[in-house]
């Protein structure tokens, strides 16, 4: 590999470490885990969690249970998104 290769490979490698510390370090011990992205646990907890609510809230006669429900669910489904946009790390200003 020339000189250019290795660097944009370092490069590569110092930005997955700070993007997905735990991908990086699965990879470096030779068991890759999902990135990032494919890991959504929690938000398959939250869809659970949301369903419950919206339908206790049918059976028992609550609007509030129903209208949180529908909330909780509405964030459930936009955090199983797969095309939803990262938001960028910026630092704070200096003032």
């Amino acid at each position: 590999m020339s000189h250019s290769d290795d660097e944009r490979l370092v490069a590569l490698e110092a930005r997955l470490a700070r993007d997905d510390p735990r991908f990086a370090e699965a990879l470096r011990a030779g068991r890759p885990a999902p990135p990032r992205e494919y890991r959504r646990t929690g938000a398959w907890w939250l869809l659970l969690t949301a369903m419950a609510v919206l339908i206790t809230g049918v059976v028992l006669p609550d609007g509030l249970l129903i209208a949180t429900g529908l909330v909780l669910a509405g964030i459930a489904v936009q955090l199983l998104d797969p095309h939803r946009a990262r938001p960028e790390r910026r630092l704070p200003p200096y003032f």
